[in-house]
């Protein structure tokens, strides 16, 4: 069916729409498809692999073990270095010069070393400082710790990974604060909101839209980052501990499918989840696509499909009702 337009009184023909053919476009994707077929059935021949060390490992104990302590690392990293992170970049944004330039040292730092140094460092804690001693400056310590007793090598790698991940999050947070329009705040106050129920009911729903991305990123980044906790040492995460696993067995090549596998299913989880956060905090915001209700309103009212021709004037007419008569 052909659309049609009223111009000036008369019917013209309008534009047909042709679908355009892509003959290269299919063919690299046959191309990648049968590369990919011919990797896995290689694969699945392949004698180092040995798919069947990797099905008797994959739930073994340990092994399940070892992937719940790291999703207790990533958990517990993540919840510390958010509130941490919001905390500098509140300071960051702060107008008070010696805050602002704290918070700013803090990023230099954390950001600019490698994380598996400032993790060996936390790990030389108790050599750095024997005891954790409480009190006032310069008199008897009130209370005092050994280090190697109070802080153990999970809380150790804990604190490791979140002031390391606070870094990051306190950008990402401010660059979501900034992304929402200084008169939103300045309406806010108009309307006679104090800073915190501005912050929360206003700037903080607007800005996760910002957030909620590059924060999801910085999760699933945090669960392959607690691999490198050994250097705490602290050896019972999936990683170290399959690799342990595996100097037993000399199954190296399985035991690395495995952990792998571990990370996989963990890092889809949160995948899903960072979907649907994204879906519900963007709602009203997205592709400006046109309604297709809209233009099938539009049609019902003329009666044909509205063409819109550059430099002639269309008028779109209410639809004509025959118990009354044309208007």
């Amino acid at each position: 069916m052909t659309d049609t337009a009223a111009t000036g009184g008369k019917t013209e023909p309008g534009i047909k729409a042709i679908r355009l053919h892509h003959p290269w476009r299919n063919t690299f994707a046959v191309v990648l498809l049968l590369i990919v077929a011919l990797f896995v059935a290689d694969a699945a021949m392949r004698p180092a692999y040995d798919w069947p060390a990797v099905g008797k490992f994959l739930f073994d104990q340990r092994i399940s073990q070892a992937a719940f302590i790291t999703l207790q690392l990533t958990v517990y990293s993540m919840i510390i270095a958010i509130i941490l992170g919001v905390t500098l970049a509140i300071m960051r944004l702060s107008p008070n010069p010696v805050v602002n330039s704290i918070a700013w040292v803090y990023l230099w730092v954390f950001r600019g070393t490698p994380v598996y140094v400032q993790l060996v460092f936390w790990g030389l804690i108790g050599t750095i400082y024997q005891s954790i001693d409480i009190g006032l400056p310069f008199t008897e310590p009130w209370v005092s710790f050994p280090t190697r007793v109070a802080l153990s090598a999970f809380i150790l790698a804990i604190v490791g990974l979140a002031l390391n991940e606070a870094a990051y999050m306190a950008e990402i947070v401010r660059a979501g604060l900034l992304s929402v329009d200084s008169g939103q705040e300045e309406a806010a106050t108009a309307l006679g909101m104090s800073w915190f129920q501005t912050m929360v009911r206003v700037i903080v729903p607007q800005s996760m839209r910002v957030i909620i991305p590059p924060a999801g990123n910085e999760v699933i980044s945090m669960l392959k980052t607690t691999s490198l906790v050994t250097a705490i040492p602290f050896t019972l995460e999936l990683y170290t501990r399959s690799r342990d696993i595996a100097a037993v067995t000399f199954d190296t090549v399985p035991m690395l499918i495995v952990a792998s596998i571990w990370y996989l299913f963990f890092t889809s989880i949160l995948m899903v989840g960072q979907y649907f956060l994204e879906k519900r905090f963007a709602r009203g915001i997205g592709d400006r696509r046109p309604d297709k209700k809209a233009n099938d309103a539009t049609a019902a009212m003329t009666g044909v499909t509205p063409v819109i021709r550059s430099g002639q004037p269309t008028v779109v007419l209410p639809p004509t009702d025959p118990n009354q008569g044309e208007r």
